[in-house]
């Protein structure tokens, strides 16, 4: 008898362009901040979520994403300030956040992003 092997089918996340032309070369992103911001950028816009017309994550754990990530708390929150200072994320309330689908305001209205009236 012949044993079928199965394998796992690799699942796919869509990053605008923009990310690989202008913000990684513009921007001088840390590897964790680079990792934090596809973090919440997969959350928002690449897996199931309800509030995605809004550009809003679903409330999250900071220990579940340093957990998940293998980063430092202190590491996950310095890089969290320093994404919502670049502009990139914007605190909803600890947790939740607003997440730019082309990262920067000036992309989002050259791309037409409106997130349905909602801004922050």
């Amino acid at each position: 008898a012949t044993a079928t092997k199965e394998y796992v089918v690799p699942t796919t996340s869509e990053i605008p362009d923009v990310f690989f032309d202008h913000i990684l070369r513009d921007f001088k992103l840390s590897r964790i901040e680079t990792i934090v911001l596809m973090y919440l950028y997969r959350k928002v816009w690449c897996r199931p979520n309800l509030y995605k017309i809004y550009g809003i994550s679903q409330l999250m754990s900071h220990t579940e994403m340093a957990k998940n990530l293998c980063i430092g708390i202190e590491d996950i929150y310095h890089s969290l300030r320093k994404l919502e200072d670049y502009g990139f994320i914007n605190t909803v309330r600890s947790g939740q956040y607003f997440v730019r689908k082309y990262f920067l305001k000036d992309n989002d209205e050259l791309y037409g992003q409106t997130y349905d009236e909602f801004e922050i």
